[in-house]
């Protein structure tokens, strides 16, 4: 994803989103504790989105 796709998102469907990504990346390790985890690009991927989620709330909340 890109900063692009936030963007124009407001601050309720970027939380929602953040935390269907938390989720995810839970689900991500558990499969990587479990040895079952195919595509270990996931778990960077992954960390970036929620990353770049929190950084489009903050400038969000910011501007507010």
């Amino acid at each position: 994803m890109k900063y692009a796709d936030f963007k124009n998102k407001d601050i309720k469907e970027l939380q929602k989103m953040a935390e269907d990504l938390k989720i995810k990346l839970g689900k991500f390790r558990f499969e990587l504790a479990n040895k079952t985890l195919k595509n270990f690009d996931q778990l960077g991927q992954t960390k970036k989105d929620i990353a770049r989620v929190l950084t489009a709330l903050k400038i969000l909340s910011t501007k507010s």
